[in-house]
């Protein structure tokens, strides 16, 4: 008689629901007509999304402990399942953004990585062994990396392609190597085991940690390894980069986060300083290179460099007040990036060409939901009040303060008033018309720009979450607290 391990399903439940929606996408490349491809695929794939979101909510609800699965190769707690919630709906939004795309080629095949690549997703983030850690970290990058190059009429789509494959490739060599040492030292792969084995003064399993830090600094787009962030943000299709900037952020920070407090509480006063340290130069050099960018996406990628400080500095904390405050800002800085970029998107339709700071003057008169959405995100990017990126921004100071670390409130409050200079610049742009830019040949005309109802809808989405996150901010708090709990904090 074979002794089979006993799988739970369940747990499983999310990841499978992307995986049966990028099969059944990919079969409809094929077998669909190409006139009904694009619809079918984009329906399959919301669906999958949209029933993967539900899985994750089940199991967060099912999960009030953490069960180690499978000889500790994943954990169903509602850590993973939270992150699995807000991974499913930044995907659903982003097949939104996607419908009006002019994408001829390759339609099905776009919608299948895409659902593939958050099915890698939502796996990496119950991952609790260096072993399905790495393959799952393959596996959603492997499908970013041919997103990014999917229109292949376009150089700079190829470009972006080719860099992120080379860099994120050097980045996983860095990060295996890291695994590679750490499991020399202690025999174990498991984060866990990896805990209560000996080697916590052993300067291989030392070094393997701060390689494995460092190779998950590539995916978190953290400073001085954020070098591909610009240009593969600003080659690859606008809604391949809104997918980066949220779903990449949000499965590489609450990895960074379980790893970390998981496999490595007893060198908790060498990485939290490591963390810090990654933290500042994100934040001093996202803020400073945003402000020279005339080129908005290059500028929100820049921005999303400084973020990712604003959200490394929860987690050198390392307390409950730290994990729950990361968790918190992730819903109301994915909300307002993916927002943000959806109104490049549009834009982008409209000039058929780049957004650049000059010809996205005189959005907000032209379009003014699109243009009150972009700077309704631009706010909550900033801090200000009223959005969730206030209050999100507030619980990781107030955070890192009782950890003792006040000079990190001096330094994200610095920044916070540098980054004013190019969000505020974006708001003003939407509403003072250059005179060297065509407003586009619709506009000009006199006539009004082609509505897109789908990408109408993504943008109100982010702007409800941006704005409900400050209103309704103890609910959110409550999920993010009981999703920190999960943690051995």
């Amino acid at each position: 008689m074979i002794d089979t391990p006993h799988v739970d399903w369940l747990a499983l439940s999310p990841t499978i629901a992307l995986l049966g929606a990028s099969a059944v996408a990919l079969l409809g490349a094929v077998l669909v007509p190409r006139t009904a491809v694009r619809a079918f695929s984009a329906a399959i794939t919301a669906i999958g999304f949209v029933v993967s979101a539900v899985f994750a909510g089940v199991v967060f609800d099912r999960s009030p402990d953490p069960t180690v699965l499978l000889s500790e190769t994943m954990t169903r707690d509602q850590l993973g399942a939270l992150a699995a919630i807000i991974l499913a709906l930044i995907g659903l939004v982003v097949v939104l953004v996607s419908w009006s795309d002019a994408r001829r080629d390759h339609v099905g095949e776009y919608y299948a990585l895409l659902s593939a690549s958050a099915a890698g997703m939502v796996f990496i983030v119950s991952a609790s062994s260096l072993l399905t850690m790495f393959l799952a970290l393959e596996w959603f990058s492997i499908a970013l990396y041919i997103l990014c190059a999917l229109d292949t009429h376009r150089r700079e789509s190829l470009e972006a392609g080719l860099k992120y494959l080379i860099i994120g490739s050097f980045g996983s060599g860095i990060l295996l190597f890291g695994c590679a040492l750490v499991y020399g030292s202690t025999g174990e792969l498991g984060f866990s085991a990896i805990r209560e084995a000996t080697g916590a003064d052993d300067p291989l399993f030392v070094t393997g940690m701060a390689m494995i830090l460092a190779g998950l600094a590539f995916k978190v787009s953290a400073a001085p390894f954020h070098m591909w962030t610009p240009d593969v943000y600003q080659g690859a299709p606008t809604p391949v980069t809104a997918f980066m900037a949220g779903a990449t952020k949000v499965a590489a920070l609450v990895l960074t986060l379980r790893i970390l407090v998981t496999a490595f509480p007893e060198q908790a006063e060498i990485w939290s300083v490591a963390v810090a340290v990654l933290a500042v130069a994100s934040l001093a050099i996202g803020n400073l290179a945003a402000i020279a960018q005339r080129d908005v996406k290059r500028m929100l990628a820049y921005s999303s460099v400084s973020h990712a400080g604003f959200l490394l500095i929860a987690i050198a904390a390392n307390s409950d007040d730290g994990a729950t405050s990361l968790l918190y800002y992730l819903i109301p800085y994915v909300a307002a990036t993916v927002g943000a970029f959806a109104v490049v998107a549009a834009r982008e339709r409209e000039l058929a060409q780049p957004v650049s700071l000059a010809n996205l003057a005189g959005l907000g008169w032209e379009r003014p939901f699109l243009g009150v959405g972009m700077w309704v995100f631009m706010l909550s990017l900033a801090g200000f009040p009223l959005t969730g990126g206030f209050l999100g921004k507030l619980f990781v100071f107030s955070a890192i303060y009782e950890a003792g670390w006040w000079w990190l409130v001096v330094i994200g409050v610095l920044a916070t008033a540098l980054s004013l200079a190019y969000y505020l610049n974006i708001v003003r742009a939407l509403y003072m018309r250059s005179g060297e830019v065509a407003p586009g040949p619709v506009v000009a005309a006199g006539g009004s720009p082609p509505r897109d109802l789908l990408l109408d809808a993504a943008v109100a989405a982010g702007i409800v979450v941006t704005i409900g996150s400050f209103f309704f901010v103890q609910p959110l708090v409550d999920l993010a607290r009981d999703a920190a709990a999960s943690l051995p904090l």
